[in-house]
């Protein structure tokens, strides 16, 4: 059995831990509701600019002179999986279910002959995935040391991702990120950036309708679909990192609570030990004093 020493200094180490983890617990549920706030506002205008671009990839789907931004180059050879994680850790599997995600995808990619790129944005993704698919990364970016994620920085990462895909560097490009739903739920997505994502049976399409553009319909293209892309990377950041939040909170009010029951079990063992060697040496003075 350890001794009362190493005991005492246990309890008081994990008292420390427990001090740290219920105020990071805190902190996160402080920056969780901003955070998800500005989720939930992102949301609508995100989705009806992606809903936009469906339909109107749909509608160029046979004309040659489509922008490849919006329909493709036409082939599927080079796929570039743009990953979003966290910089920090402490959340539980949150940046861990993206990187296994992109690994399965990969994997998957290439069981069917295709050539896998990976651009990182986040420190945690990049630090876990470089370690077996190094050779995949081709770029990566994070936030380390920044309050705020503003949309000038989706504006220079979906710039990046343009410039990478006119010289030719890939032909698909897929955003991978972990959607909020609740402080209990994030959930792995995927979305199509490049070309864009096609219309589904559960898009609620309303009557077509014809539109008098000026000065033309390639001139309002030309500034859309870049603006379209910052969009929706700006929208995944916002959902990542409310989800961010929403797990670390848990995962250290998880960890606080831990905290808690190892205390309460050192404590007994400790007022045991103690009880013990107060018999021990209350069996010793007698044991004496009857040998006098």
């Amino acid at each position: 059995m350890p001794s009362l020493k190493t005991l005492r200094n246990r309890i008081n180490s994990v008292k420390s831990t427990q001090k740290i983890t219920s105020a990071m617990k805190m902190v996160a549920a402080a920056k969780l509701r901003r955070a998800q706030a500005q989720a939930e506002a992102s949301r609508p205008y995100a989705k009806r600019m992606g809903d936009m671009m469906s339909a109107l990839a749909a509608g160029e789907a046979a004309n040659p002179n489509a922008p490849a931004l919006l329909v493709g180059n036409g082939r599927d050879k080079i796929h570039l999986l743009l990953a979003i994680t966290a910089d920090r850790g402490l959340a539980g599997a949150f940046n861990g279910n993206i990187a296994k995600h992109v690994r399965i995808q990969a994997k998957e990619l290439e069981a069917q002959g295709k050539v896998v790129k990976i651009f990182t944005l986040g420190r945690k993704g990049n630090d876990s995935l470089r370690r077996d698919l190094e050779g995949k990364i081709v770029g990566t970016k994070n936030f380390v040391g920044k309050k705020l994620i503003d949309f000038a920085d989706a504006q220079a990462i979906a710039q990046t991702i343009i410039t990478l895909f006119r010289d030719e560097k890939f032909d698909v490009c897929t955003l991978i990120f972990n959607r909020f739903h609740s402080v209990m739920t994030q959930t792995v997505t995927e979305t199509p950036l490049i070309p864009a994502a096609a219309p589904t049976a559960n898009d609620n399409a309303g009557p077509e309708e014809n539109y008098e553009v000026e000065p033309d319909d390639g001139t309002l293209l030309e500034r859309l679909l870049p603006r379209n892309l910052a969009v929706q990377i700006y929208a995944a950041l916002l959902e990542n990192s409310a989800g961010f939040y929403a797990s670390q909170m848990t995962a250290m009010d998880s960890a606080t609570r831990n905290a808690g029951d190892m205390i309460k079990q050192l404590s007994l063992t400790y007022n045991r030990a103690r009880q013990a060697n107060i018999t021990k040496e209350l069996i010793e003075i007698i044991s004496g004093a009857e040998a006098v």
